[in-house]
């Protein structure tokens, strides 16, 4: 009888998820008939191929992270790849609709077979937060050379303290990623968040060369996904130096980074914004901008997104094992 429940209290879990994601997605798609109306005001052979290009990409992006889960989730259980890259693909279906992707969390651990699951969310923090180091140290790079170039001229040494806030910034993302014990540590100090240490105890377990091929990997994927912005922007006529998309790309990526979002429909706003108003720093049409920044959402997200639907409807409930 219990077991009759729990698969029943599963089966209504999954028509949930799988109710709201195709909600939210059919909300996407109607509410960007602006987007298909600049595809079509824009529709030549050119724009087609660097999109069809753009979309190949794809795979190698979501790829990059399902390798990286695969790595990082070793500590806590063996996976195949497969296995690593269909939770990436649950983890993104659930991400979709909770705030600040929290739902690939439970994706994820939900596809892992040991009791000791629940350890993972050290291992899908730790891939997560090397993410945000690459997006902070290039982010960086690429937001210093456009105040340098478009903000405060009167006041260089304003400038300068800007560079080394920056700088600053840098070496302690690093300092924590390598030496993600002092995270532990700042938990340990403050007794509200010490029920979360059992967690994230895995961070200790991972040594330098891991933690640097795992920043290795984080930084392909982010090379991926800049270059599909990069050919999109093309595609829809911004036409720039190498130097200015990349600076332009990385401070988007950066403010999309460190603002919250309630969800992945929600989150298209800052990106679309950001990525306007620095492009627009070098005169190029917000609109071509704005092209460019929904069909890179639309790639990456909605579609992977409603790939992993299927993923989602297929899941079990695996019950904890040594």
């Amino acid at each position: 009888m219990t077991v009759v429940l729990k698969n029943k209290g599963w089966l209504a879990l999954k028509l949930l998820v799988f109710g709201l994601t195709s909600f939210y997605l059919y909300r996407a798609v109607q509410g960007r008939t602006d987007w298909f109306a600049l595809l079509q005001e824009h529709d030549n052979a050119r724009l087609r191929l660097l999109v069809f290009m753009a979309a190949m990409l794809i795979p190698v992006n979501w790829g990059l992270e399902a390798w990286k889960w695969w790595y990082l989730a070793r500590k806590i259980e063996t996976v195949s790849f497969l296995r690593a890259f269909r939770s990436v693909m649950v983890g993104l279906t659930l991400g979709f609709i909770t705030p600040n992707r929290v739902g690939d969390y439970a994706g994820r651990i939900l596809e892992l077979r040991s009791r000791r699951r629940i350890h993972a969310i050290g291992a899908i923090f730790l891939g997560r937060f090397a993410q945000l180091v690459v997006t902070v140290l290039a982010g960086s790079v690429g937001g210093f050379y456009l105040f340098w170039h478009f903000y405060w001229p009167e006041f260089p040494w304003a400038k300068v303290s800007v560079g080394l806030f920056l700088l600053a910034g840098n070496a302690f993302c690093l300092l924590f990623f390598f030496r993600s014990t002092l995270i532990l540590a700042m938990l340990a100090t403050f007794p509200p968040a010490r029920r979360f240490l059992p967690y994230l105890r895995v961070l200790a377990r991972y040594n330098f060369a891991e933690l640097g091929y795992t920043l290795l990997l984080a930084a392909s994927r982010y090379a991926v996904f800049g270059l599909q912005f990069g050919l999109l922007l093309n595609a829809f006529g911004v036409q720039l130096s190498i130097l200015k998309y990349v600076s332009g790309i990385s401070s988007t990526f950066l403010l999309k980074s460190i603002v919250p979002s309630f969800s992945a429909l929600t989150d298209i706003g800052m990106r679309e914004v950001s990525a306007m108003h620095f492009f627009s720093l070098f005169g190029e049409p917000e609109l071509n901008v704005l092209s460019a920044s929904l069909s890179l959402w639309f790639l990456n997200i909605v579609v992977p997104s409603a790939i992993g639907l299927i993923f989602v409807a297929r899941l079990k409930f695996k019950k904890g094992t040594e």
